[in-house]
């Protein structure tokens, strides 16, 4: 808003001349009816005609630029109110999005930011400018007769009275509107992004069924703000209506007994009228503010959430960063324990390990052993604690976030693709596509062959998270995408669990000189995955049960020996089939 005073500044000048230039007509009226009391002059009528036809053009003028500047104003602050509340989700951490729904989030965007800008636009504007023609055209009417406007103004504490008893209606119900609409998106946003799977267990019926139940709740908490928004209309009409019937009936009177001119009781009856259109848009105001103020506490519930994880008063300035040597990617984790719901549900507990810059590691275990929180600590998707994980001797968390990040290539199992073209997703994390990283990446993947064979070849687009692709496609091109930034850490969790052996095979075989200046952590459930790898670890329960090399495992016996073993009769039962 701040940044905007001096637009806003100026639109309230044209608001204050447009109501000043509304105010004049009824003067030059008043005298062009009392000058016909006496002998008629033709040229001197003109002469007012003319002053309220020039009157009306100016008046116009200023309130084109009066809609202009502050409706257009209110816009701009919607685009920036919009772009810094997008980044703010940006920087939440997955916790909130666990919790939070997408069709919810959508709606926050959209219609209750429309709300609010409908505040700041056309709800202020008629607020400010139904403030100024009480004052303005009141204070004529009483220096034209005082006794009529005591009379002519004595509806207004009914319709205060009105406004009291409705307000707090139309503020619970307009917010019950809103909640409802965040629901039915919401609905509709996971209805349409699951589509296939409501398809293929015959879902559609039931999930239409649904849908009209939220739709039928959305229509009936509408109706109940209509009825409320109905009558609170013809009430403000009814008060206004009062006011001209009193006008009227007395001043009719005082005109037909001498006491005022026609000339007056026509400019007052005219000043009456200006006070009737604002007493009417005064309800429509007030259904605005209370719309717009339950949709902005709608978004501060957004604005004031916290991230979970960000920099703090341990994290390096840029120039202490920029101080450091550069990195090799050495990590350790020294007696790291780590939970997500304080110490009594510990997921990983006393983990000891050193990564040497540029080796491999390789991490198997049971499912819900830790292996996935373990490498989402080194990125701080989930925040471990201070002074127990470091890259090259640096505490992650005394590095910032962006730099932090920066440095890491991450594939997760569940690969999520944008809705654009193969090399637009390859490229995602470049400031610029560059054709010569999306072939060197893609040909790493194991994708060159498939691409090649598309219509449009890079240029093909993928459909809503890559729904025209196969499993193994998608976690195929996310490795693309994070080998395309040539990343100083490499962190592959589960990412080929979607990927024939064969094709695993030729993709380690590529992968391998790639990732030589590289460190890099394969999380797997298959011993082929991680068999290559310099060093490997076992995860139990959150603790580290087994360590070494292929071979070193194999001989101990162990949780990794009978894994192996498992794996290689499935595949003998398979080469059997």
């Amino acid at each position: 808003m701040l940044a905007y005073r001096r637009r806003i500044i100026i639109g309230l000048v044209f608001l204050l001349l447009t109501n000043i230039t509304s105010l004049i007509a009824p003067l030059i009226l008043k005298y062009a009816i009392d000058s016909l009391r006496g002998s008629v002059d033709p040229a001197l009528l003109l002469k007012y005609a003319a002053a309220i036809l020039g009157v009306t053009v100016i008046q116009g003028i200023f309130r084109y630029y009066m809609r202009w500047i502050l409706i257009g104003t209110s816009r701009r602050i919607e685009y920036d109110f919009r772009n810094n509340i997008f980044a703010h989700l940006q920087t939440l951490s997955r916790s909130y999005f666990i919790k939070a729904k997408t069709g919810d989030i959508m709606s926050r965007l959209t219609n209750d930011l429309n709300a609010v800008r409908m505040v700041l636009g056309p709800g202020i504007m008629h607020l400010v400018s139904t403030l100024i023609l009480f004052i303005t055209a009141g204070g004529l009417m009483f220096y034209l007769n005082w006794k009529l406007a005591l009379l002519a103004l004595i509806p207004l504490p009914l319709l205060s009275l009105i406004i009291r008893f409705l307000t707090q209606r139309l503020y619970n119900y307009s917010e019950a509107v809103q909640a409802q609409l965040a629901r039915m998106s919401a609905f509709a946003q996971e209805n349409l992004s699951g589509i296939r799977i409501i398809q293929a267990f015959v879902r559609e019926r039931a999930q239409v069924e649904q849908f009209k139940q939220q739709n039928q709740e959305y229509l009936k908490r509408n109706m109940r703000l209509a009825h409320i928004w109905g009558f609170f209309l013809p009430l403000m009409m009814f008060t206004s209506g009062l006011g001209l019937v009193i006008v009227i009936w007395l001043g009719g009177r005082q005109v037909i007994s001498g006491e005022i001119s026609l000339g007056d009781f026509v400019a007052f009856s005219s000043y009456l009228a200006l006070l009737t259109f604002p007493m009417m848009a005064l309800g429509w105001v007030v259904n605005l503010f209370q719309r717009g103020a339950a949709a902005m506490g709608r978004i501060n519930k957004i604005l004031d959430t916290e991230p979970g994880i960000s920099d703090n008063a341990q994290t390096l300035s840029a120039v202490e960063f920029s101080s450091l040597k550069p990195f090799k990617g050495e990590i350790e984790f020294r007696h790291l324990s780590f939970s997500y719901n304080g110490p009594d549900s510990q997921v990983l507990s006393g983990i000891n390990l050193q990564l040497e810059a540029g080796s491999s590691l390789g991490i198997v275990g049971p499912v819900g052993a830790g292996k996935s929180t373990l490498v989402n600590l080194i990125p701080r998707i989930f925040d471990p604690p201070a002074g127990q994980l470091f890259i090259d001797g640096v505490d992650i968390k005394s590095i910032p976030l962006d730099e932090l990040r920066k440095m890491i290539g991450y594939v997760p199992q569940d690969g999520f693709l944008f809705s654009e073209t193969i090399g637009e997703n390859i490229t995602h994390g470049l400031e610029r596509r560059d054709m010569q990283k999306i072939q060197e990446a893609a040909a790493i993947s194991q994708l060159t062959r498939e691409v090649e064979g598309f219509p449009q070849g890079y240029d093909t687009l993928v459909g809503e998270r890559g729904v025209t692709l196969s499993g193994g496609q998608r976690q195929r091109l996310s490795l693309a995408r994070a080998l395309a930034i040539k990343p100083l850490i490499l962190i592959l969790d589960d990412s080929f669990s979607n990927i024939d052996v064969y094709t695993e095979g030729e993709i380690i075989q590529r992968l391998t000189p790639f990732i030589k200046s590289r460190t890099c952590l394969i999380v797997s459930h298959r011993i082929s995955t991680v068999q290559w790898t310099d060093h490997i670890i076992v995860l139990d329960e959150g603790k580290i049960a087994e360590a070494g090399t292929h071979r070193e495992l194999i001989d101990q016996a162990g949780i990794y020996a009978k894994l192996y073993r498992r794996q290689l009769m499935l595949e003998k039962l398979e080469q059997v089939k």
